[in-house]
């Protein structure tokens, strides 16, 4: 009898007990959700006017609270497999801005041509955004588009400032040459002597060279689906140097975590190189890594500076933290 009554009070004690937790989490749930609701509720409510003037076009107010700016890129015809594109059907550039605590965020899209890149990139960089994308939409374009991502944080007016330069640079690259080039600026390499030795050195990695390309790959680790991954599974930052040391061109790619990204380019875009992707490779991956892809032309001594910099800017974002 004793133990009958010992096991039902046990049993009703944990029964109780659950039901505690049960409440305690409802409310800690509540409570967090009404702290998440307070913060929202200090960001003041955007100015789509105000946005708009500062971005020298009209600002819209979607219905969700959020203003958002567009220019259509009419200046430039382009077909797709053949057929005339019509700018609604994917050739507009875009911000969107939403309100933050801070001000505001903004996020966008900005269609660009191939010799617009390098111009709209460095203004970004000028106004303080981030540049988070760079990649095709299409394939059989002519001319060929590309769409370069961008993100920042602030002052509303001020973002949208910054979003007009971005743009402003572009349409000055058309007013000066208003058909888009097909080659960059500077003489083609020719083929030459490249000293393995000297990238060697200033890099700090070993190479391999193969038809008078000198290329160094430097690999890194990371998880995937449980399963550690490095540089033979396409972890890598490597780079290919063709043409001769006095006057070569470098390709390549750098791996990176999100704190890294920023970094990276700001120093390939000091040392002169040209930022032609930037995307991601994988999906799953631990830590997340994304991917740019870069050209570049001078003397193989030059250039191999220009990525020990990126290299060394890597290194400071990794140790500082996003």
């Amino acid at each position: 009898m004793y133990t009958c009554r010992t096991l039902r009070l046990s049993l009703l004690l944990l029964c109780s007990l659950i039901c505690l937790g049960s409440v305690l989490h409802r409310l800690g749930s509540t409570s967090l959700s009404a702290e998440e609701r307070k913060v929202e509720s200090k960001a003041p409510a955007l100015d789509a006017a105000r946005i708009g003037q500062a971005a020298g076009v009209k600002a819209t107010t979607t219905p969700d609270g959020n203003v958002r700016i567009a220019w259509a890129r009419t200046d430039v015809a382009v077909t797709v497999d053949g057929m005339p594109l019509k700018p609604f059907a994917g050739l507009g550039s875009w911000a969107a801005f939403t309100a933050a605590s801070h001000g505001a965020m903004v996020m966008g899209d900005t269609v660009v041509f191939q010799d617009e890149v390098t111009p709209a990139m460095d203004a970004a960089f000028a106004a303080g955004l981030e540049v988070t994308g760079l990649h095709n939409h299409f394939f059989h374009d002519e001319p060929k588009v590309y769409f370069m991502h961008i993100g920042g944080q602030g002052d509303p007016e001020k973002l949208a400032t910054a979003v007009k330069s971005v743009w402003d640079a572009i349409k000055k690259v058309r007013t000066d040459h208003p058909k888009p080039a097909t080659s960059f600026a500077g003489d083609v390499p020719k083929s030459g002597t490249i000293k393995a030795e000297a990238i060697e050195k200033v890099l700090g990695n070993k190479s391999e060279t193969q038809d008078g390309v000198v290329k160094v790959t430097i690999g890194r680790d990371g998880m995937m689906h449980g399963v550690k991954v490095g540089g033979s599974m396409g972890l890598t930052t490597w780079a290919a140097f063709s043409g001769s040391d006095e006057r070569a061109a470098v390709d390549g790619d750098f791996i990176m975590t999100a704190e890294e990204v920023q970094p990276v380019l700001r120093a390939l875009r000091h040392s002169g190189f040209h930022i032609v992707a930037l995307h991601n490779h994988m999906i799953g991956e631990q830590p997340a890594f994304y991917f740019t892809h870069f050209w570049s032309k001078g003397s193989t001594e030059e250039l191999a500076k220009g990525l020990k910099a990126a290299r060394d800017a890597q290194a400071k974002a990794g140790k500082k933290g996003h």
